[in-house]
C-alpha cells in the first residue's frame, strides 16, 4: 500500500493532482477540500493516500490530513459506496459537517451530495451513525447550511477551477443567490465573478 506521497506538485485541478517524486509523476484523485489545501504548482507537497485496486484499474486517492483519509475509508466500507462517491462526499461538505449529518441522520443534507440518493443516505446513517456519534462533532456556524447541489455545485466547481478557494467560492455563490433567482450556471458564475 502507498501510505503517503511527497514530491513536487506539477498540476492541480479540483478533482485531481499530479505529484512528481523520484522522476515518476503520480495522478491522484482528490476532493475539493484537499484541492483547497494544496500549495501552488511547483512547490513541495505531502498527501496521505489510499490505493484502490480493481482487477483492471489502480487509482490513487489523496488527502490533506489523516483524518480525511480515515473518514474516506469508513465511507467506502458502507455497502454501495465506492471511492468516487466517498470523494464526492468529502468535497460536498466539511468533515465536521459530514460527520454531523450522518450522526444526526440528516438525509436531506446527505442526498444533496452528488451520487448519494435516499437509500444510500439511509445506509450511511445506519452503518456509521454510532461511530460518528461517539466522536466529538464540532458544530460550525455554517454547519446548518445545506451543501450546494445541482447548478450551485456546478458553479462552485467552476469557481474553484478558476482558482478560488472552496469557502470563498461558496460565499460568492451565496451572495449572488441572496439577490434573487439565477437562471443558469453560467449566469451564476458570471455574477459571482462580478462580470
Amino acid at each position: 500500500m502507498i501510505d503517503r506521497l511527497q514530491g513536487t506538485l506539477i498540476e492541480k485541478e479540483p478533482a485531481s493532482a499530479v505529484i512528481v517524486t523520484g522522476g515518476v509523476g503520480f495522478r491522484i484523485q482528490i476532493a475539493l477540500s484537499t484541492y483547497d489545501a494544496l500549495p501552488p504548482e511547483g512547490e513541495e507537497v505531502l498527501l496521505v493516500t489510499h490505493l484502490a485496486v480493481k482487477e483492471d484499474d489502480l487509482t490513487l486517492y489523496g488527502f490533506s490530513t489523516p483524518e480525511e483519509r480515515r473518514v474516506f475509508l469508513r465511507l467506502i466500507q458502507v455497502n454501495g459506496v465506492g471511492p468516487r462517491i466517498a470523494i464526492s462526499a468529502l468535497g460536498g461538505m466539511s468533515l465536521p459537517e459530514l460527520k454531523q449529518a450522518i450522526a444526526q441522520g440528516d438525509h436531506k443534507r446527505l442526498t444533496a451530495i452528488s451520487g448519494i440518493g435516499k437509500k444510500m443516505a439511509e445506509r450511511l446513517v445506519v452503518e456509521l451513525r454510532d461511530a460518528f456519534e461517539k466522536e466529538s462533532v464540532v458544530t460550525l456556524g455554517s454547519a446548518t447550511a445545506s451543501p450546494p447541489s445541482g447548478p450551485e455545485r456546478d458553479a462552485l466547481m467552476a469557481l474553484v477551477a478558476l482558482g478560488h478557494k472552496q469557502q470563498d467560492a461558496r460565499q460568492m455563490i451565496e451572495k449572488v443567490l441572496a439577490g434573487g433567482h439565477v437562471e443558469s450556471v453560467e449566469e451564476l458564475v458570471r455574477r459571482a465573478l462580478g462580470a
